[in-house]
């Protein structure tokens, strides 16, 4: 049973809430005594006295919005849009100032016809949260779109190398899934489940879109041909610099997406660096450095020789087969007393980390600067001397006139990785396979034994080598003039360089001699160079008249993307030293060499407005072209509408409940496209042939598929209780993706295997996502604040016409999810054979794909993170717990009884008990078919729920009288652990990638120190 501590209450992430300009609060929201006195008023002279003045903030602009009431009275107004106010008090009596974000301040009247007041920005209020909503700019209180966020203080201390590893457990409908433990490996991202049938790496029609300051990243993951990354490919944000990270927002529904159109049909992820500010105060320094270890949290409970040696020979026994040197070498050649841990030997090191980081900013009034650089390195688990290494450089200019008219904003970020992590086998693999009792690695000459060539030695690989070196370099300029008092003219400009380069030289060494006449010197490389730029000229307006407020843009984009893909295969060099050198080898074969341009194109509109600051309209509006579609087909037409209600701006709610401080009603409903297919696709190609002079056709044309349409809608309810101690939102969503851009399969007489086409199905994403954060107990000195998010999640694909015709038959089901297994039904031991067996469903005497009917979800059921920070004095705390209920793969790797180790969960703890669930071991083909149809059947299928404490930080922040030796300095001390336990019954190496062979998340500790000045 699946268990969830809901009892803890939860943090609320905006730890720092600053009020932005014209920010307004269009409702008065106060509390009037029920129980006033006659004596309370009379103290108040007869005398009444018109009051004015202008209410300011600590910067000394003005404050629109502000609640003005004569103290113990219902008489009130508010600050105009210049933060001036009015109102007739008695000359005794005492003026309340209230605003959302800022301190309460109460002034005596004292015969004075003139108060002008500075209100004090109070940070633990709710709702002056600026959120980046991409084109614009919007807060926590009066979003009408589902928008999350994650500050620099939740994640800049996890040693990770991807800015999206650091979102797990963390953002309600945000999964993040690692498919490998290995640095730089690109985590599987989705925002609100699965929309697309296609789901593979090349061909992934589900990416969110990824912008950094402003500048569109290609979200694909960059292909690798290194056999720990192979399949998977790497990160494209990794050589960001997570310490330079100020702020990610995830946008969700069609109301925060739709300003992207079809770029953002699967949710938007936006990344702010750190920049400079004009706040006039003086330069800052900040330095980091941390250094920890990393290592694997959990091993497979594999047999160790005396039981694997045991069910060996109980397999042949049972099989009345007698062993041989050639079908058990384990038995008679290898040494059966030698016991070897493998999974220690091959992927249970210690892996160093460090981490060093340094920011400086700077600058005055008009102009103003942030520089910084950062050095990254974690060793491998692995055996060899192999690391990833990441250095970073950042920097961010803000100018403005003197008349702050013209504004410019540059940001640079320059990331180079160099990975040496490289093998020709996959150790994890190997390790879970390789029999406790295999030859030693090395003879006493030491050279790699080969045991009279028995096995194959996995350290052979270590005499090849490989490097893959990544340069990413993201840059955008934006530029904005004030035309009038209410218009804008801004241009956003980006440029983004990518380019990865792998080498992996491979030696006969890395075979055994005794068949080096048959293998020869190769070499692998790959390349790959992306290039995109995007220019988007924009006109802002805002204008603010009485209750009605509008803000207003309209712009265009033209974006263009250049990606460049080679594989190059060099074999028969004759010398060890001349691996590499494609001019030294004897044949150069190209695997792959592809050269695709993307040009898109839009116009895009939004119209904002809100009456008094309670009542909200947004409409967004998109006109796409992408270069994907044929010319008749090139253009759509997107857009999307959000509302909101802050209800408690009413004096009814007000009054009947004053325990809620705020009350919000949202909604939206719109419409996006996608266009996340290859290049060229409605086109015919081709390839050149091997010899000279000749081309193939590689894909037949179809001008007629048009873009993918996603239709979503969302309502949602935002309340805050207890003045905003307790914050509580819950959102509905449903996402319906139809016109389904696939490969429609052809017959095999065509000469392929598809063709690009829209088919007609309909897949559905609805869930329900709960956020709740609470200011637990708050001191002068102890401070305690607690979130929860949790996510119900729900995909189904809810139309395929003719499904039953197509290649998806095979996949999918109508009402059923897109992550589900269609399987056999198990049917226990087949008493005669000992085997396992599946129900023959058609009763035909063989088990083929008829026979799966067995419906699974593999999806996740319901998942989230609790997360805690806990302030007392100089020290804090913040822990996150991560959990998620799902379904997933058992953990197979070996049929029990063939050479090679299995878990001890698949064999029976007594030879002897007759009366097993488990299959009896066997070496025979027979016994093989019947464990595989097994996995493939309900067997297969377990429980991979989990809890996890994903991140644990705890610091200590040095007193000035010990740091008083370096002026107006900080100095903080730390330790933060990674993936410190993790609660679940899955037997395999990870629950979180169920039935992955490949390297888990790592575990890490480390520890460092912070200096500011």
């Amino acid at each position: 049973m699946f268990h969830l501590i809901t009892r803890k209450i939860m943090k609320n992430n905006y730890s720092r809430l600053k009020w932005v300009a014209l920010i307004i609060l269009g409702g008065i929201i106060f509390f009037l005594s029920k129980a006033a006195t006659a004596a309370t008023t009379t103290s108040l002279s007869l005398q009444q006295q018109e009051v004015s003045g202008i209410v300011k903030d600590q910067s000394g602009l003005p404050i629109p919005g502000v609640t003005v009431t004569v103290k113990n009275t219902n008489r009130g107004t508010i600050t105009n849009l210049d933060g001036e106010y009015n109102i007739t008090a008695p000359a005794d009596g005492t003026l309340v100032f209230s605003y959302i974000g800022f301190k309460t301040a109460e002034i005596p009247v004292d015969n004075n016809e003139e108060i002008s007041v500075l209100l004090e920005e109070d940070v633990a209020s709710l709702g002056e949260v600026k959120i980046n909503a991409g084109y614009y700019n919007t807060t926590e209180r009066e979003r009408t779109g589902n928008i999350s966020r994650v500050t620099a203080e939740e994640i800049e201390l996890q040693p990770l190398t991807s800015p999206l590893q650091a979102l797990q457990g963390r953002v309600a409908g945000l999964e993040v899934v690692d498919q490998s433990g290995v640095p730089g490996a690109a985590p599987t991202i989705r925002i609100r489940g699965q929309n697309s049938l296609r789901n593979s790496q090349n061909d992934n029609g589900n990416l969110p879109l990824y912008i950094v300051d402003g500048m569109p990243i290609n979200s694909g993951p960059v292909n690798s041909i290194n056999q720990f990354t192979s399949g998977i490919g790497t990160d494209p944000l990794s050589g960001l610099n997570i310490s330079n990270i100020k702020s990610i927002e995830i946008l969700k529904d069609a109301d925060a997406t739709a300003i992207y159109g079809s770029r953002g049909a699967n949710g938007v992820i936006l990344i702010t660096t750190k920049g400079g500010s004009f706040s006039g105060k003086s330069d800052r320094i900040e330095a980091r450095v941390y250094s920890g270890v990393s290592r694997v949290a959990n091993f497979v409970n594999l047999l160790e020789t005396p039981r694997y040696l045991e069910v060996r020979r109980q397999a042949f026994e049972n099989d009345g087969v007698e062993p041989t040197v050639s079908n058990a070498k384990d038995l008679l050649l290898w040494d059966t007393d030698r016991n070897t841990n493998w999974q220690e030997v091959l992927f249970g090191r210690s892996a160093p980390t460090f981490n060093a980081n340094l920011n400086y900013a700077g600058g005055g009034e008009f102009t103003s600067f942030n520089i910084g650089a950062s050095y990254f390195k974690q060793g491998s688990v692995f055996p060899g001397d192999y690391s990833f290494e990441k250095t970073t450089a950042n920097f961010a200019l803000n100018h403005q006139s003197q008349n702050r008219k013209f504004r410019l904003n540059l940001s640079v970020n320059y990331g180079l990785n160099d990975n040496s992590l490289f093998s020709s086998s996959n150790f994890v693999r190997t390790a879970l396979n390789l029999s406790p009792n295999a030859p030693r690695l090395y003879n006493e000459d030491g050279n790699l034994n080969w045991e009279d060539s028995s096995w194959n030695n996995p350290l052979a690989a270590l005499e090849g080598e490989g490097e893959a070196k990544t340069n990413s370099l993201v840059s955008n300029l934006g530029l904005q003039y004030d035309l009038t008092k209410s218009l804008t003219f801004k241009a956003n400009l980006g440029y983004n360089l990518l380019n990865s380069k792998e080498n992996i030289l491979l030696p006969i060494e890395t075979y055994d001699p005794a068949i080096w006449n048959r293998v020869s010197n190769r070499s692998q490389h790959s390349f790959v160079n992306r290039i995109s730029w995007i220019a988007e000229p924009q006109f802002h307006y805002k204008k603010n008249k009485g209750y009605h407020n509008i803000d207003a843009l309209v712009g265009a984009t033209f974006q263009e993307n250049n990606n460049d893909n080679l594989v190059i295969n060099g074999t028969g060099y004759s010398d060890k030293q001349l691996i590499g050198n494609l001019n030294a080898a004897d044949a150069v074969s190209v695997n792959n060499d592809r050269k695709l341009v993307y040009k898109y194109q839009a116009m895009f509109a939004r119209l904002g407005y809100n009456w008094n600051r309670t009542y909200f309209l947004n409409l967004t509006g998109r006109r796409d072209g992408s270069s994907r579609f044929s010319p008749e087909n090139r253009y759509a037409n997107f857009g999307a509408v959000g509302m909101a209600w802050i209800f408690t701006n009413n004096l009814f709610f007000s009054e009947k409940l004053p325990f809620l401080s705020f009350g919000k009603l949202r909604g939206s409903y719109g419409i996006t496209g996608n266009d996340q297919i290859g290049d060229y696709r409605y086109l015919d190609t081709y390839e050149s042939t091997p010899g000279p002079g000749g081309l193939y056709p590689t894909q037949l044309t179809n001008p007629s598929f048009t873009w993918e349409t996603n239709k979503k809608i969302e309502g949602a309810l935002e309340l805050g209780f207890l003045k905003d101690r307790i914050n509580l939102n819950l959102s509905w969503y449903r996402n319906r993706s139809s016109n389904q851009l696939v490969g429609y399969a052809l017959p095999a007489i065509t000469g392929f295997n598809t063709v690009e086409a829209n088919l007609p199905a309909t897949v559905q994403n609805t869930g329900v996502e709960i956020e709740l954060s609470t200011l637990n107990l708050k001191t002068d000195q102890f401070k305690w604040r607690s979130s929860l998010n949790l996510t119900l999640p729900s995909n189904k694909l809810i139309r395929f016409d003719n499904i039953d015709q197509s290649s998806y038959a095979n996949a999918y089901r109508v009402g059923k999810p897109l992550d589900l297994g269609i399987l056999y039904q198990f049917n226990g031991i087949d008493p005669e054979t000992g085997y396992f067996q599946v129900v023959d469903i058609n009763q035909d005497g063989r088990n083929d794909f008829d026979d799966r009917t067995a419906i699974r979800n593999l999806g996740r059921k319901f998942f989230g993170g609790i997360n805690n920070q806990i302030n007392y004095k100089q020290f804090s705390l913040n822990f996150l717990f991560e959990f998620v209920k799902q379904k997933g793969s058992r953990y197979y790797n070996n049929v029990p009884g063939f050479l090679g180790n299995v878990n001890e969960e698949s064999v029976n703890n007594s030879s002897e008990d007759g009366n097993t669930s488990l299959q009896r071991p066997t070496q025979s083909i027979f016994g093989f078919i019947a464990y595989n149809n097994a996995n493939l059947s309900t067997y297969g299928i377990t429980d991979a729920s989990y809890i996890r404490l994903k991140t644990l930080s705890l610091g200590f922040q040095l007193p000035e009288k010990v740091t008083g030796f370096i002026p107006s300095s900080e100095v903080q001390l730390f330790v933060h652990a990674q993936n410190l336990f993790t609660l679940t019954n899955y037997d395999g190496l990870d629950p979180q990638n169920p039935g992955s062979l490949n390297l888990p998340p790592l575990q890490s500790i480390t520890g460092g120190i912070q200096i500011n000045f």
